[in-house]
This record gives structure tokens, sequence and C-alpha cells, in this order.
């Protein structure tokens, strides 16, 4: 759904990891605290009550923001899908895998990727 200020969000906004036992996030602790950058006019995530409830109860719900940034129901910023294998977010953490590019926060969604399919605990 567009932003619920219904104009495009240019920043980097503060994270928690909700869910570090996925193949996306198994390289970040539990509840931690990134910064990632979004871009986006059409970021605010949006579900019925019964799809929340399922969400939360599956702990699909892989990222959420720290503040009310774009309008998304339950500061939802990346969801998985029940098999896992599957992660949507708006934040772009390609854009944070560098320090030159200001930060490497996102760096571990694709060591996390990379642990998976190597099958070690550690890239």
């Amino acid at each position: 759904m567009p932003n619920r200020q219904t104009h495009f969000l240019c920043d980097t906004v503060a994270l928690q990891v909700t869910n570090n036992q996925t193949m996306f996030t198994n390289q970040y602790a539990n509840g931690a605290q990134i910064a990632l950058p979004i871009a986006h006019g059409e970021g605010n995530y949006y579900c019925d009550a019964q799809t929340l409830a399922t969400l939360k109860a599956n702990q699909q719900i892989a990222f959420t923001y720290q503040e009310d940034v774009n309008g998304s129901l339950a500061n939802i910023a990346g969801i998985t899908n029940q098999q896992g294998n599957v992660l949507g977010m708006m934040p772009h953490p390609e854009r944070a895998v560098e320090a030159l590019l200001g930060s490497t926060d996102g760096l571990n969604v694709f060591k996390s990727i990379l642990t998976t399919f190597k099958g070690v605990s550690q890239v």
C-alpha cells in the first residue's frame, strides 16, 4: 500500500531482527538492532487480523521497524513465507553491505543465506 505519508521515502531506518531462526537472519542475534536504507513510495505493509495472527504464530515476521516509518501494520519490515524460503522486505539490505556505502548491517542477510546453503555455522 502507499506510504501513510503518501510520498516517496528515502532514508536509513532502525530495524529489529524479530526472528533470527530463518535462512535470511541466522547470522544476526535475535533482537539485534540494525539500520538499513529504505527507498519506497509503497511500503506500507497491510494484512487482515487473521493473517497477522498467523504470521505471528508461525514466527514469519523477520524484521520490524523500530518506529512507525510508513504506516506498516505492526511495524512489519520483512516477513517470510510459511516454508521460510522466501523473504519479502521493504528495506534494502543490499545497500548496506560495505562500510564504504555507510553500513554493513545488511551483510548478515547474505551471510545467512550462504550459511544455510553451505550447511555451516559461520561464513
